[in-house]
């Protein structure tokens, strides 16, 4: 890793085609030490988009760097210090969590023996039980202990809480959010949950259908949106705002959303005649929707 590129993984003009869906013209970056959440809808691109990181898939265009290295001709190296967790991953059902656990300690030089020991205790997991017998919410944990101990430098995960019960899934983003302490560590972690996505990371992306639509710190996006509450007295109406999104207008109210509040929309809402009558932060999901749904109209926020 060099001072010049401090970053996790960067991708610089990415691209992959199928038959039906295409990747196109993506480029995103992941400091080290933050977790970013990658959110889109389900068949956005998320999943393509880290078996392109994994080296499952060549992309046709463009240049991926994980942890300093390119992609395409070091992957097998990059993988040592690299771990991935998915949401329909499946472990040996007639073997136990102890099994597997020394399995992957005999691949890994790095596996901790004492983390993975108090994992086992936090996440309330027993190494004796045969895998087959354990729940959604456990074979997960499982999942993420076999995965943690090895200490990776960079953790990707793709919808790791889908599924789980709130209990569980506290566990799981509380754990993550310890992870990130060193700030030589790494998350990505792909969801279309925003709240989860809200309450650990630093870095979010929102993409949808195969292309970024926005990319940002997270304090950045929830400062920057807001969704106004208009009173229309007679004979005004509402001034034309290139950075208004989902506008709803009645015949003395109208209400819209925008990541342009600021002076200048006030004194254009007010020059027009128009007092504004509340102004409500958003959250991501409300954000991420307007943003999609704007993109979609083919312009971006």
């Amino acid at each position: 890793m060099t001072p010049e590129n401090p970053n996790a993984f960067s991708l610089r003009g990415v691209s992959r085609s199928f038959s039906h869906f295409r990747l196109a013209d993506l480029s995103l970056d992941l400091p080290l030490g933050q977790i970013m959440g990658l959110v889109g809808p389900n068949g956005a691109g998320k999943s393509t988009t880290i078996r392109l990181l994994m080296g499952l898939l060549i992309p046709e265009s463009g240049e991926i760097e994980m942890l300093g290295r390119r992609v395409s001709s070091d992957i097998a190296d990059i993988k040592r210090d690299v771990a991935y967790v998915s949401d329909d991953m499946r472990l040996y059902g007639t073997a136990t969590l102890g099994w597997h656990m020394k399995l992957i300690a005999s691949i890994y030089a790095g596996w901790d023996a004492g983390y993975a020991a108090q994992l086992l205790h936090r996440f309330n997991l027993n190494a004796e039980q045969p895998v087959k017998g354990l729940s959604r919410g456990e074979h997960v944990k499982s999942l993420l202990l076999l995965a943690l101990a090895r200490r990776p430098r960079l953790l990707i995960l793709d919808e790791p809480t889908s599924g789980l019960d709130p209990v569980a899934r506290h566990e799981l983003l509380t754990e993550l959010m310890e992870i990130v302490r060193d700030e030589s560590r790494s998350i990505l972690f792909s969801s279309h949950n925003t709240l989860d996505v809200e309450r650990i990371c630093d870095q979010i992306a929102f993409i949808d259908r195969g292309r970024l639509v926005d990319t940002r710190d997270k304090e950045s996006f929830l400062e920057r949106w807001r969704r106004l509450q208009l009173d229309l007295p007679p004979g005004t109406s509402l001034p034309d705002l290139p950075d208004a999104i989902d506008v709803s207008l009645g015949e003395r109210m109208a209400s819209f959303a925008t990541a342009g509040y600021g002076p200048d929309m006030e004194a254009r809402l007010q020059a027009a005649g128009v007092r504004i009558h509340d102004v409500q932060r958003m959250s991501l999901e409300e954000i991420f929707v307007a943003s999609v749904l704007h993109s979609r109209r083919g312009v971006a926020p």
